[in-house]
C-alpha cells in the first residue's frame, strides 16, 4: 500500500513537471479570459463635453500556436468630469439657476458619463521578452461600436422635467462604429500562477446623435462627430490550454 501511493505521488511530481515545461517550452493554442481597468483621456469632440474618464471590461481571446489572436471584448465607460453639462437645462432653470421640483423646492441633479464600448478584435503577440514563448509584445486592433451619454440623476425623482422618458431630451446619447489600436506587454507565467498584460490603446470613434430631438435646442443634432480617446489599461488573464502529455512512466 505504502509503495502504490508513493508511485502515485512520483507520477504526480512528474507530470506537474511535464505540464510547467509544457508552457515554458511550447507555443500553445488557448483561451484567454480577461478583466481590464483603463484611465481615458478624451480628445476631438469627445473632450468639449468629457473630461477624463475610466473603463473596466472583460472579453475573451482565442490564441493560436503561431501567436495570433482573435477575440471579443466590452468595455464599460464612466466617470464624473462633464464640461458645462448643466447648460442642457438652461431652459428648464429659475432666474436663479435652479430647477423647480413638484413640490416648488429646488430639485437636485447630479450629472455624469456613461458608456460602452463592445468589438472584435485581432493581433499578433511576438515573444521578444518574456518566461515563454506565449509572452511578449502585443498588437491588437479592433472594430466595434461606442456609445456616451450624459446620466442624469434626480434625486426623490420628483423633477418631472427631467425623469423617466425626459431625460433622453437632454442626456446628449451619442454612438457610432469605432476603431480602436493597442501595443502593449503580456505576462503569461509557466506556472499560470500569474497572467497579466498592461499598454497602450488609441480609439478613435465616428459618431452622430442618436437621439430624434434635444428639448433644449428645439431641434435634431445632425452634427457628425470624431471621438478621440488616449488610454492606458491594465488587465488580468485567466489562461485555459489542453494539457496533455504523450510521456509514460512505467514502475515496476
Amino acid at each position: 500500500m505504502i509503495r502504490l501511493k508513493f508511485k502515485i505521488f512520483i507520477i504526480l511530481i512528474l507530470s506537474s513537471h511535464f505540464l510547467y515545461s509544457q508552457v515554458k517550452d511550447s507555443l500553445l493554442n488557448m483561451w484567454l479570459i480577461e478583466a481590464n481597468y483603463s484611465f481615458m483621456i478624451p480628445g476631438g469632440d469627445i473632450a468639449e463635453r468629457y473630461g477624463v474618464c475610466n473603463t473596466i471590461g472583460g472579453g475573451v481571446t482565442y490564441k493560436t500556436k503561431t501567436n495570433w489572436t482573435l477575440g471579443f471584448e466590452a468595455n464599460y465607460l464612466f466617470g464624473n468630469n462633464i464640461k458645462d453639462g448643466t447648460s442642457v437645462f438652461d431652459n428648464l432653470k429659475t432666474e436663479s439657476g435652479q430647477i423647480i421640483n413638484e413640490y416648488g423646492e429646488y430639485a437636485t441633479i447630479s450629472l455624469s458619463q456613461r458608456g460602452l464600448y463592445a468589438g472584435i478584435k485581432f493581433g499578433k503577440i511576438f515573444p521578444v521578452i518574456g518566461p515563454n514563448k506565449n509572452s511578449g509584445i502585443i498588437t491588437n486592433i479592433s472594430t466595434g461600436w461606442l456609445y456616451h451619454h450624459i446620466r442624469i440623476e434626480n434625486k426623490d425623482n420628483n423633477a418631472p422635467p427631467v425623469i423617466g422618458d425626459y431625460k433622453k431630451g437632454y442626456d446628449r446619447l451619442i454612438g457610432g462604429y469605432t476603431l480602436k489600436k493597442f501595443i502593449g506587454y503580456q505576462y503569461l507565467s509557466n506556472n499560470e500562477m500569474l497572467n497579466f498584460y498592461f499598454g497602450f490603446e488609441f480609439y478613435q470613434a465616428w459618431t452622430k446623435s442618436l437621439r430624434a430631438y434635444n428639448f433644449d435646442t428645439m431641434e435634431k443634432d445632425d452634427n457628425r462627430y470624431k471621438d478621440l480617446l488616449y488610454s492606458i489599461r491594465v488587465g488580468w488573464i485567466f489562461s485555459i490550454y489542453k494539457k496533455q502529455t504523450d510521456k509514460r512512466y512505467i514502475f515496476k
